[in-house]
């Protein structure tokens, strides 16, 4: 059986052979075991190289020692990130399980410390999550003076969803991206706002005008707060513009959510439009709507907070690029191990402590 570390030793090595002084396998082996247990910049990679130099020896060739940081900095600012992803998405499609109906959210994801001071440009990444599995699933970087919208049928064309639910915010409510969600032989979801011209209006009228056929609510407590969210489906079409320009669209969605905040004695209303390729079924929209937030909350919070991603200063070449995707994939390790009920912050203690325990989350 493959581990997942064998499904990145096939890289293409971007270095010149003259100049090879470290093994691309050990370089990439060290990385993701030192990015698993805390490690944030090439500094902490080469530090924990050398502080587990005797245990790496016993995987690991090492003819030279343990890599730079200089070192790790040049390979994986010239490692071309679509050779990376790539390996990724290999060893994606070979673990995630994604069973019909499972939610998969895509949303974009800014590195805030990639930008250069006085400069407009940053990294920006798109991604798709897994909510079911807790998986993230794959990433596509925006191009410079691009967008999302231009990023996500990328994205979605090496993504493997058939089956699933495709949920979205609104700079991905586009026909094109609807129609790429169908081909892939998924249902979507997709929020809708006043970026699609009249659509907004049209939806408010069918809302204002129609009866809805179906109707789920929801409510949790938690935090000083109650939060209750009733979903409403239409299927009544006439009031769109053309509707057939959206693919097998069948239902129009509104969310009205009411929130109490019990410290401040104070009630917030909001109401959220969607479009969707799912029949009518109100209690399977709006828990798909909901579990798109796992997105923000499971992932790019997670990557911000125990991973320090939004703070990273890496700038040089595809390393900032390169770097989100080794981040994504010690997350799908420490995820995927369900020995530990610890959070990633102590998984990744433990896994700093605990050699063992490191080698069962890079054989899951």
């Amino acid at each position: 059986m493959k581990t997942p570390i064998d499904y990145f030793s096939n890289l293409e090595d971007p270095r010149v052979d003259r100049t090879k002084e470290h093994l691309l396998e050990d370089i990439i082996f060290i990385t993701i075991a030192a990015v698993i247990c805390g490690a944030e910049t090439w500094n902490d990679i080469e530090n924990y190289g050398k502080a587990k130099e005797s245990w790496l020896t016993q995987f690991l060739r090492l003819p030279n020692g343990i890599p730079s940081h200089d070192t790790f900095n040049r390979l994986f600012s010239s490692l071309d990130p679509q050779c990376l992803e790539d390996s990724f998405l290999e060893w994606i499609k070979d673990v995630a399980d994604l069973t019909r109906g499972e939610v998969v959210s895509i949303d974009g994801k800014s590195l805030r410390g990639t930008r250069d001071k006085g400069a407009k440009s940053i990294v920006h990444m798109v991604s798709a999550w897994a909510s079911q599995n807790q998986l993230s699933l794959g990433q596509v970087k925006v191009e410079n003076k691009s967008n999302e919208i231009t990023a996500i049928p990328r994205l979605l064309h090496v993504l493997a969803i058939k089956g699933c639910i495709v949920t979205i915010d609104a700079m991905g409510c586009q026909t094109e991206i609807a129609r790429k969600i169908i081909e892939k032989g998924a249902d979507y979801i997709l929020a809708v706002k006043g970026n699609q011209g009249s659509l907004e209006n049209e939806i408010e009228d069918t809302v204002r005008f129609s009866v809805h056929v179906d109707q789920w609510e929801d409510s949790d407590f938690g935090h000083g707060r109650i939060e209750t969210r009733k979903c409403f489906v239409y299927t009544d079409l006439s009031h769109i513009d053309k509707p057939e320009r959206w693919p097998e669209l069948k239902s129009i969605i509104k969310i009205e959510s009411v929130r109490y905040i019990k410290c401040e004695a104070k009630e917030e209303r909001e109401c959220r439009l969607y479009i969707s390729s799912l029949r009518p079924d109100a209690k399977t929209i709006g828990e798909s709507i909901r579990n798109h937030w796992g997105i923000e909350n499971s992932l790019h919070w997670v990557l911000d907070v125990a991973f320090g991603e939004d703070k990273s200063r890496k700038r040089t070449g595809y390393s900032a690029q390169n770097f989100a995707i080794i981040n994504r994939i010690a997350l799908n390790l420490l995820k995927n191990d369900k020995s530990k009920k610890r959070s990633i912050k102590g998984k990744r203690l433990d896994a700093g402590w605990d050699n063992d325990y490191l080698i069962r989350i890079l054989k899951n």
